[in-house]
């Protein structure tokens, strides 16, 4: 059931999290919103409200754990509880390694892994107390594949990817019902593009995905789906490519 499930999503303001907030918020569910652009946050939760949905925000840099646990406190607060994460927020700065883009690398290991760590660990204590609740992290079709241009933003989202498989398997030898659901988008138009400097990297996956790339809408629906399945039921991983891309 969706209806009346708290569910925290970061990297709320575009692309799969705006559209997986909407999705949700209108089959009933209370959506939390976080991200870095207050001002795309409250738009996104007006649109939601307006429509007939319960939304709230905050602004949240997954950078910084308090942060974070703010934004799951808020979710207590404002709706009693929490349900769900979807840790969503992510970065793609892909670059050939020999270019050496160091800052990039580090970004991309302080958001994409650390920043679903953050989330992780803020719900964690409330789902093992409750001994239930669900983690949804989006990886990557790089965290299955390895391509070129992505050594090290393969390298961040193969680690979501164990991270998610050992907190499933953990939760099941604890007994604490904790679900997880493991997201690996391949070309998904999103704003992620705009995160890359690389200018030859830049072009190459832009041409790319302009020829093969989906509507963020196709992730909201798995996204809706893994929640919408009863509670002894764990549908951990989801592979979605547009039918075009090879």
């Amino acid at each position: 059931m969706i209806k009346d499930k708290v569910v925290v999503i970061t990297g709320a303001s575009s692309g799969i999290g705006e559209a997986t907030a909407k999705m949700l918020a209108k089959n009933g569910a209370k959506v939390v919103l976080g991200a870095r652009r207050e001002n795309r946050l409250q738009a996104i939760v007006d649109d939601i409200k307006q429509a007939g949905g319960q939304a709230v925000y905050k602004a949240t840099d997954v950078r910084d754990a308090k942060e974070v646990a703010d934004l799951v406190a808020l979710a207590k607060t404002e709706f009693g509880g929490l349900d769900v994460i979807f840790n969503n927020a992510g970065i793609m700065p892909s670059s050939p390694i020999s270019a050496l883009h160091t800052k990039e690398w580090n970004d991309m290991i302080d958001i994409n892994i650390k920043g679903v760590l953050n989330g992780v660990a803020a719900v964690m204590p409330d789902f093992v107390k409750n001994k239930q609740g669900h983690i949804i992290t989006t990886s990557s079709v790089a965290g299955i594949k390895s391509f070129t241009g992505a050594g090290v933003y393969g390298a961040t989202k193969y680690a979501v990817r164990n991270l998610m498989e050992v907190i499933r398997m953990e939760s099941a030898q604890e007994g604490t019902n904790i679900r997880t659901t493991t997201l690996y988008p391949a070309a998904i138009n999103t704003e992620l593009l705009h995160t890359i400097t690389d200018k030859d990297t830049k072009k190459n996956m832009d041409a790319f995905y302009q020829q093969v790339g989906i509507s963020p809408e196709a992730i909201a629906r798995v996204v809706n789906f893994a929640i919408d399945q009863p509670e002894e039921v764990n549908v951990n991983e989801f592979t979605i490519y547009p039918t075009k891309q090879m």
